[in-house]
């Protein structure tokens, strides 16, 4: 399939909306973010590689970092991950207090934020640094070995970050974080203030199209039957509280992240990511959403 012509015909029918919604304000450093912009990419299993837009320009990954510390948790403790977050669709915004509060502390997913909080409390027991280690387990993901994080967006993000810490407390509280509340919010600010582009991303989920191994020589990544648990997590949970009505239209587990970039993937044939910074109320791109509900339909493919 000419995966770049179905990529131009959505840039071109999208090009009436790109830039309707708002960017995510609350963070200081996005607030100053164009939100006409707009990439595409998608990358294969063989390692093709298709683009339309701002496909190469980077932009703050936010909470598409999410997928890949719950990876890497996954990777240190297995099953034992689950005892601490859950696998089911939280119903609220992605920074409930209420539910934390009313489930003893125990986040309902990995994908929202105390959920990744959590994750991130892992790495910080196993790394001295965790939000390098996320780099550097990117790095080769992505193909960027230059890949970092964005220092000014993520002091801009902890100096917000009140419910963040509120959230961390409360599970403190309820002992289900080890270390110090202000060291992981301090790594957890910077993974999400992590800069990569669409091409970068499509890349970095190819993996998880392909069984759990990547395909470009970077080896299993997680076995056959997490790949898939994770695939299914996606789909159900990666996208905020907007995940039924996304499963609804466009039929592919994703990752989405405030800075307005969504990751999707195609098992058995490709990672895909789109970015345009302009959100719908629920977080997710309103252009990368409506983008990906054309992929599908153009193409035919979905997971259904």
């Amino acid at each position: 399939m000419d995966y770049t012509e179905v990529l131009q015909q959505i840039a071109h029918e999208l090009r009436p909306v790109i830039g309707q919604g708002q960017v995510a304000s609350y963070i200081p450093e996005l607030a100053s973010v164009s939100p006409h912009h707009f990439g595409m990419a998608v990358v294969t299993i063989a390692g093709d590689i298709h683009t339309v837009g701002d496909a190469r320009e980077a932009f703050s990954i936010q909470s598409i970092s999410k997928l890949f510390t719950l990876v890497m948790a996954l990777q240190l403790e297995g099953e034992k991950v689950w005892t601490r977050v859950g696998r089911e669709p939280s119903g609220t915004p992605f920074n409930s207090l209420i539910q934390l509060e009313a489930e003893n502390g125990k986040p309902r997913n990995p994908f929202i934020n105390p959920g990744a909080l959590v994750c991130t409390d892992i790495l910080c027991t196993r790394y001295a640094v965790p939000e390098n280690a996320v780099v550097e387990f990117l790095r080769p993901l992505s193909g960027n070995r230059n890949l970092h994080y964005n220092r000014a967006v993520a002091a801009s993000e902890r100096r917000t970050a009140h419910r963040n810490a509120a959230m961390a407390h409360l599970m403190k509280a309820f002992g289900n974080l080890s270390n110090d509340v202000d060291d992981v919010l301090d790594a957890y600010c910077r993974h999400c203030a992590i800069e990569m582009n669409c091409v970068e991303l499509a890349r970095a989920v190819v993996f998880l199209a392909h069984g759990g191994t990547h395909p470009e020589g970077q080896g299993d990544i997680l076995n056959t039957s997490m790949a898939k648990r994770l695939n299914a997590l996606m789909l159900t949970c990666g996208t905020y509280d907007a995940a039924g009505d996304f499963a609804f239209r466009v039929g592919l587990p994703a990752k989405s992240g405030v800075g307005g970039g969504i990751v999707a993937v195609m098992p058995g044939e490709c990672g895909i990511c789109v970015w345009s910074p302009a959100l719908e109320p629920s977080g997710n791109s309103l252009a990368g959403s409506l983008a990906l509900e054309r992929f599908t339909t153009l193409t035919g493919r979905s997971i259904f």
